[in-house]
């Protein structure tokens, strides 16, 4: 049970860290300034951000009309939900 927690815990700090440089990036865009690489925000999201990117997508209206960055994302919360199912199935069998 204390694994199950540690793990929720860090899902939670990546996605607040990802939601944030969502931010940052929507508002250097707004601005003209550099911009957040892609590969930084999957790289994210890919840690564990996914679902604060999805909240970021929807509430901040930043990276949602992209279809590439929408696939990239789309397959990294595939491979996590995959990977959760792969371990739960070999912790219940």
């Amino acid at each position: 049970m204390k694994a199950v927690l540690l793990i929720a815990a860090a899902y939670l700090v990546v996605s607040i860290a990802t939601f944030a440089m969502f931010a940052r990036d929507k508002r250097a865009a707004r601005r003209r300034l550099p911009r957040t690489p892609e590969r930084v925000l999957h790289t994210l999201e890919l840690l564990g951000g996914w679902p604060g990117a999805l909240a970021a997508q929807r509430l901040l209206r930043h990276k949602s009309r992209k279809p590439s960055y929408r696939l990239v994302l789309a397959l990294i919360i595939c491979a996590h939900l995959i990977a959760w199912a792969a371990l739960a199935w070999l912790l219940l069998n």
